[in-house]
């Protein structure tokens, strides 16, 4: 019954290299149950032997007769994947040349190339060896597509069809099926929406944080978020919301500008390039957007509103510029970003970069600081992202204390330095004061003798950023500035000295420093030898650890002083730290302060790509003069050279022409302003333009703001907490007060999507000497060479792994974010073409709970798309001997029986739970269920059948529209009604009844709620345990309540023989 087994081939395309013979290493053998049950055992080992021949051209292999009927349609619904070891020479039966039926079995492909390692590379194209056992009712074979298999004996390569191959490799005809109804959307706009819509109706507004266009397109963990957007998007639309779900771009960024500085080719060419990419990927993965809503940040039409936003913070004093430090890179004469410094070089060139003071527009955040705080507790966002901004905006209180400088004399002088501190009822404490390298007083501070020191440990900290300056780890360090000041309270003499653990943009720029209280503090103090006094003793009165600071509250003491008039002991810390800001306020010492860790926002960057800041500089004063709104938008000029000018001055200003203007006011001539908006400005509100994308009068439409508004679900990663979502909420409450919009808060509820990693790599490490050394016996990995061990190479050992060659070699398996660098990078576009865009949609729903990281694995998407391929068998019917399908499905038109009834009902109250809750794993398993019991009928009712394909349609959009239309249906299913469960049909109508013997409980069974109590006897005789009790018993009683309980009462005589 076996057909052609072998067809080797070496098709070649113009980007294919021959293929040589492979060599993999790891082989699974066809098991039986593959088959179905009756197939030999000696015709397996037969066909495996076939499987690891080496063959040199096309062979027929009879296997007469090998399969059941019943058995080779069982082999239609499933199929494996293995590994091919290597072809022999010798194959077991009559071997001859023979055409082949295309229906794909299973497939074997090569693993040191196949797509579970590089899925997205060129060497996958070029080297790929994939064999697929294939065949019909009559004959199997093996098809090795693309490249094909170099015999290893004669090189020769023997070629088959690639429109076989293609037809082999899929479950169901995913390939004709997505591009037929992606075209079908497309040209039908289906998933529009109007711009008047019925208000009448609840909406929904969904939304995915916008990508970046970049060069590299999308990687599989972008879809991510995408798939679990579109799943809410398409079933609201279903349960009859209005629903707004768009897409566009953040298409401002360095990227673009730096490929333009490399190439000379305009940033705005390229983002446009990247943009259709963008689009075409997303399209392919059948995303429901409203395209005719798309927007992108680099088009006048929108950016002239981000530059009127502009102009209302300038007008109400939330816009202002400032002297700021900046990352001035000498060597390449430009200001960098902080992303283009690493380790204090810049990531081009890794010249050393320096914090410079440069005049630079600043937006007031600030302002808004304590309603930004206050208004988290409203929102449903996860607390991890609520306390990040809490975090960042960092509101404290405390007390501001000032110390008066001391002169060469040990007087006071004129000079104060104030520090801000949030424990107060440590003043007693502070044996010395610590200024940033920045402080605005250091000169003045500074002892002659000291001067050369404090400056050369200042241009050292102008080369650090300011994480590296705050990092608890690094060991801290600082010089002395030579001179002294009075703590107020004690009337001491303090030193004053300068380190970079103190950052001149937090608080004064100064602190007082207690040690014994303050982990930093007193590491400074240890290493520096200045004195450490204890203020505060825990509650309990221990002295705990000496060389430890104790940061906690408690009882104070050693807190007294006659000449301040201060006597704090034996408080709290939570009374002292009122006493003494009382007591600081009263003498002129000091006050209570609010401070806060989030700074203003930097709105300026030395770049080209970006909106330009609608602001003019009158020549003979400097003054700053806004932009009419009626001038906006104010567009970037067309330069040809986009290299930075090396002065600091932006690139902007190599374009005269546009930088010269007219002051239309007074007519005096004035300067453009030549630094451009931060990439974050488009983004700060792009959700309010898709709400009226169109409007060219006005921001947003008050009354489509006030129906859509805010975003109901806003989806994206978390690396976005303190930045874009922070940002956002700033300008929307700016947007607030002055009746933009209607709402306080932008996004009602924010969701992170985890993180999908690559797939799992395996390091050795080895000594200097190039010995292998196995990793639990190592303590610093720095100290040893890593090297990337094959999967092949690998086997598990328990919980871990070890060389296959040496088990003792314990190896690092780890799966690393997706990276170019690493090599570990999946692309979409080439999961779509192998197994369809539903099977990857259907994939990343199903590899986890939605917010979780995840790990990739190629060879797991293989089990969503036989699922497909199965619910498509289900519903269209068996393949004809071609391999083509018929045109309707086996639905019929006959009413489902109540077990039909309950297993589809149920169905949908999980989905329906699930799809609500975001836990759409879950939900694909509801479904997975119901296909595997369905597969038991022998009939399938249309109302079961189209209620299970709507279910599906949200999940796998392109093969529920086909569904939907061989079931009769003429258009598309995006808003028929989602199925409701019928609580009639989740009622349980079984109850499990415990039987009693002579008042003894010997068992259970299961029975209807409505069963007699003859069933349920009949029911207890037919078990297995219980019959022995029963077979041949006199009954004497029987007593029965329904839904409760059996008991049987013997004849005594009878009992006793049954005993």
């Amino acid at each position: 019954m076996f057909g052609k087994i072998f067809q080797i081939s070496n098709k070649q395309s113009k980007n294919q290299a021959t293929t040589t013979d492979i060599s993999p290493t790891r082989r699974r053998p066809i098991r039986p149950t593959q088959f179905g049950p009756k197939v030999k055992s000696n015709e397996l080992k037969l066909l495996n032997n076939a499987l690891t021949a080496k063959c040199t051209k096309s062979y027929h292999l009879n296997l007469l007769p090998l399969v059941a009927a019943a058995s080779i349609f069982f082999c239609f619904f499933y199929s494996c994947e293995m590994n091919l070891q290597a072809l022999h020479s010798s194959v077991h039966g009559q071997l001859e040349a023979s055409s082949v039926s295309p229906f794909r079995l299973f497939s074997l492909r090569s693993p040191s190339v196949g797509l579970s390692k590089r899925f997205s590379t060129a060497a996958f194209r070029r080297k790929s060896s994939v064999c697929r056992l294939y065949g019909s009712s009559l004959s199997y074979g093996i098809h090795v597509p693309r490249g094909g298999i170099r015999s290893a004996l004669t090189g020769e390569v023997k070629d088959v069809e690639e429109q076989k191959e293609q037809e082999v490799r899929r479950a169901y005809p995913f390939h004709e099926i997505e591009p037929k109804w992606q075209r079908y959307w497309d040209e039908n706009r289906t998933f529009r929406t109007p711009d008047e819509v019925d208000t009448s109706k609840p909406k929904f507004y969904v939304l995915d944080m916008f990508p970046y266009p970049s060069g590299s397109g999308l990687h599989v963990g972008h879809p991510l978020g995408y798939t679990s957007t579109d799943i809410l998007a398409r079933f609201k639309r279903m349960q009859g919301y209005n629903v707004l779900h768009p897409m566009g771009w953040d298409a401002f960024g360095l990227p673009a500008e730096q490929y333009a500085i490399e190439t000379g080719t305009h940033p705005k060419i390229t983002t446009l390039r990247n943009i259709n990419r963008f689009r075409s990927q997303l399209k392919s993965l059948g995303f429901s957007y409203d395209w005719d809503r798309e927007i992108s940040t680099i088009e006048p039409d929108y950016y002239k509103w981000t530059q009127w936003i502009f102009l209302q913070l300038l007008k109400r004093g939330l816009a202002y510029q400032a002297e700021v430090p900046v990352n001035w890179c000498p060597a390449l004469g430009t200001v960098l970003a902080n992303e283009e410094v690493v380790d204090g070089v810049s990531e081009r060139g890794g010249h050393p970069v320096i914090r410079k003071p440069m005049r630079q527009w600043m937006l007031k955040i600030t302002a808004y600081a304590d309603r930004l705080l206050d208004d988290l507790d409203d929102l449903d966002w996860p607390e991890s992202i609520k306390d990040m901004q809490r975090n960042w905006i960092g509101r404290s209180e405390g007390a501001e204390i000032e110390f008066c400088v001391l002169d060469s004399n040990g007087k006071d002088s004129d000079l104060k330095i104030t520090v801000y501190t949030t424990r107060p009822d440590t003043l007693f404490g502070a044996t010395y004061l610590v200024v940033a390298p920045e402080y605005s007083l250091l000169s003045s501070i500074t002892s002659p003798t000291e001067s050369k020191e404090v400056e050369e440990y200042k241009d050292l900290a102008s080369r650090k950023s300011e994480l590296e300056r705050t990092e608890l780890q690094k060991e801290k360090t600082g010089v002395f500035s030579g001179c002294y000041a009075r703590n107020p309270v004690n009337g001491e003499a303090v030193p004053i000295w300068v380190a970079d653990y103190v950052l001149g943009s937090y608080g004064t720029g100064a602190i007082m420093a207690v040690p014994a209280h303050d982990s930093r503090d007193h590491e400074f103090a240890t290493k520096y030898d200045i004195p450490i006094v204890v203020v505060v003793v825990p509650e309990d009165g221990s002295l705990g650890d000496s060389s430890k600071a104790f940061s906690g509250v408690g009882i104070i003491t050693n807190s007294s002083s006659p000449t301040s008039g201060l006597d704090i002991n034996g408080l709290s810390s939570k009374e002292a730290a009122s006493k003494v800001i009382e007591w600081a306020e009263k003498t002129g010492n000091g006050k209570k302060k609010v401070n806060y860790k989030l700074r203003d926002w930097l709105f300026a960057r030395q770049r080209y790509w970006g909106e330009p800041i609608p602001v003019l500089f009158l020549d003979d004063s400097g003054e700053s003069i806004p932009l009419s709104e009626t001038e906006l938008p104010l567009t970037l000029p067309e330069l040809d050279d986009f290299t930075p000018t090396g002065t600091g001055e932006p690139p902007l200003s190599k374009a005269d022409s546009w930088v010269k203007a007219i002051d239309p006011l007074s007519g005096k001539p004035a300067r453009r302003e030549t630094s451009t908006m931060p990439q974050w400005a488009g983004s700060c509100w792009y959700y309010l333009r898709f709400m009226d994308p169109k409007n060219s009068e006005e921001l947003v439409g008050k009354m489509k703001e006030m129906y859509w508004g805010p975003v109901d679900v806003y989806v994206g990663g978390a690396e976005h907490a303190v930045l874009h979502l922070l940002y956002s909420r700033f300008w929307h409450k700016v947007l607030y007060d002055i009746g933009i919009v209607s709402t306080k808060e932008p996004f009602k509820c924010v969701i992170n999507q985890g993180i999908i990693l690559g797939e799992v790599q395996y390091t050795a490490l080895k000594d200097p000497d190039g010995n292998l050394v196995s990793a639990d016996s190592v303590d610093v990995l720095s100290e040893y060479n890593q090297e990337r061990i094959p999967e092949e190479k690998v086997m598990k050992s328990g919980d871990y792994f070890v060389l296959k060659d040496s088990p003792d070699i314990r190896l690092i398996a780890r799966a690393h974010k997706m990276s170019k660098s690493r090599g570990n990078v999946v692309n979409p576009d080439d999961v779509v073409s192998e197994y369809g865009a539903d099977s990857l949609r259907l994939y990343e729903m199903f590899m986890g709970p939605l917010r979780d990281s995840k790990q990739w694995n190629t060879s797991g998407i293989e089990g969503v798309h036989r699922f497909l391929g199965r619910t498509w068998r289900l519903i269209v019917g068996l393949p004809s001997a071609d391999g083509s399908f018929n045109d309707g499905t086996v639905a019929t038109d006959e009413e489902p029986t109540l077990e039909q009834l309950r297993s589809l009902h149920k169905c949908i109250m999980k989905v329906t739970e699930e799809v609500e809750g975001t836990r759409f794993n879950t939900g694909i398993s509801a479904m997975m269920e119901f296909v595997n019991v369905a597969y038991k009928w022998d009939r399938y009712p249309r109302t079961i059948v189209e209620a299970f394909t709507l279910l599906l349609s949200p999940y796998a959009p392109h093969l529920a529209e086909e569904l939907w239309s061989r079931l009769g249906h003429s258009e598309s299913l995006a808003y028929e009604p989602f199925p409701k469960a019928n609580p009639i049909y989740l009622m349980d109508s079984t109850v499990v009844l415990p039987v009693q013997i002579n008042g003894k409980t010997r068992g259970t069974i299961q029975v209807e709620k409505t069963c007699t109590e003859e069933d349920a006897f009949q029911a207890a005789e037919q078990d297995e345990k219980l019959s022995k009790y029963l077979t041949g018993q006199s009954i004497k009683k029987r007593i029965f309540v329904p839904g409760k309980i059996l008991n049987v009462i013997l004849d005594c005589q009878s009992s006793k023989v049954a005993r």
